[in-house]
């Protein structure tokens, strides 16, 4: 496994260290009243060389499938980077961890057979910079795979959602529950190729929040 990490990042903007320890201490019931299974699915079918955005502590390193040659991670957090610099080292594909924001991607122009977003384009600062770079460094017809919440369907609880975003965006290290992400990415450029969406309690106590996983194609350059 290739695995590295540059303790000299200036990414001070994207350090959240109260929500990234909560979120450590809480993704492993996370996923497994679930959410690996919804990592496995998006993740299946992915080959050659990949790039994830925002990897967080690692939770999908251990899911890529053989055909996966090589996984450039990227995760802004330095406490979460720390734990997945861990998970990278076990992984049964070869990993690199490396400090970026997905608006920034160190990858160059279509180099990416797909690239992976796993519950974070909630929280990226500006999700149509983040899109943009994702179709700029995937090859022609490669696949974006996501796996994200969204903003409810129902009319009430979607109010809700926008009268606790800016509240939530301070606690939860800048997520926001009320994207529309699957229009975002089809006003990206992108085709749907396919998309479940479906209801998941993240914690035993909290109610189902919509969530949509699918893939989509990069229909050409966009540089």
């Amino acid at each position: 496994m290739d695995n590295s990490a540059d303790g000299g990042n200036a990414l001070t903007h994207l350090q959240h260290p109260r929500f990234a320890r909560a979120y450590a201490r809480a993704v492993g019931r996370m996923n497994r009243r679930g959410a690996t299974e919804h990592r496995r699915r998006m993740l299946a079918g992915l080959h050659g060389t990949v790039i994830e955005i925002g990897a967080g502590e690692g939770s999908a390193f251990a899911l890529y499938p053989p055909a996966v040659t090589r996984v450039l991670a990227l995760e802004p957090d330095d406490y979460l980077r720390g734990l997945a610099l861990k998970r990278a080292a076990t992984a049964a594909v070869s990993v690199t961890v490396m400090p970026a924001a997905a608006e920034r991607i160190p990858a160059g122009d279509g180099s990416a057979d797909a690239v992976v977003a796993s519950l974070v384009l909630c929280s990226v600062a500006d999700q149509a910079a983040a899109l943009a770079e994702i179709r700029r460094v995937l090859r022609p017809g490669g696949t974006l795979a996501y796996y994200e919440h969204v903003r409810s369907e129902r009319p009430v609880l979607a109010a809700v959602e926008d009268l606790l975003t800016p509240a939530w965006q301070r606690l939860a290290g800048g997520c926001h529950p009320n994207r529309d992400t699957l229009a975002a990415i089809t006003a990206a450029g992108f085709t749907i190729r396919d998309n479940q969406r479906f209801g998941f309690a993240v914690q035993s106590l909290a109610p189902p929040v919509a969530h949509i996983l699918g893939h989509a194609t990069c229909p050409g350059a966009s540089y």
